[in-house]
């Protein structure tokens, strides 16, 4: 069976992949994101979504300790648009603020790219979700003690739906894991394109 490499330092990636049955190994890319998305234009969302998944899966499939090995390689990134404004994670706390205050109320898309890799052979595919995502109207004192927490300094859009932040969500239309950040069904797909089942992980998980 395939070694499962995500080139993702995400907790909730990780999580999600192990409740799907794949115990990944973790290998974090180191691709800034910064420069890529200082460089994006308004509206750019799904684009740039997909350019930093592919970014992060090819550099940790064509590192030394990767090119050529019997591993697939799942690189993701996750990026909300609201109003055409493209926001990944917040630069601080201040900036967190400011960004539920014009959130608040309103709706936004959370892009996330998924780029799958045969680090063996080289094919690759990789596939954009968007899911739209209808946020609550927290007053100041809310948003600041979510803040307070730090859970959304981490995090593209400055929020979460499987933590703390997940009491400021009304609903979503679309993919829950993808706004996590990482969509299973995607990613069965992606495994299909290559030739490889998503079933084949499960054994030896289940007992006998």
């Amino acid at each position: 069976m395939k070694t499962f490499i995500l080139a993702s330092a995400s907790p909730a990636r990780r999580r999600l992949l192990q409740a799907a049955g794949i115990e990944p190994r973790i290998i974090v890319s180191g691709v800034d994101e910064s420069v890529i998305q200082a460089s994006s234009g308004p509206g750019s969302g799904h684009q740039l979504a997909g350019t930093l998944a592919e970014l992060k899966a090819r550099t940790v499939a064509e590192s030394a300790d990767v090119a050529g090995t019997d591993a697939l390689v799942m690189g993701c990134d996750s990026v909300l648009e609201l109003d055409g404004d493209v926001l990944g994670k917040p630069v601080d706390a201040g900036d967190a603020v400011a960004r539920w205050k014009a959130m608040r109320g309103r709706s936004g898309v959370l892009y996330t790219g998924h780029c799958l890799i045969d680090a063996e052979s080289g094919s690759n595919t990789s596939k954009t979700v968007g899911t739209v995502v209808h946020f609550a109207e927290p007053d100041e004192e809310e948003i600041a003690a979510y803040v307070a927490t730090g859970e959304p300094l981490h995090v593209a859009g400055a929020f979460t739906i499987d933590g703390l932040g997940g009491v400021f969500v009304e609903r979503i239309e679309g993919d829950h894991g993808n706004v996590v950040g990482l969509s299973l069904p995607t990613l069965r797909t992606l495994m299909s394109i290559l030739g490889v089942r998503i079933t084949d992980f499960w054994r030896g998980r289940i007992e006998p």
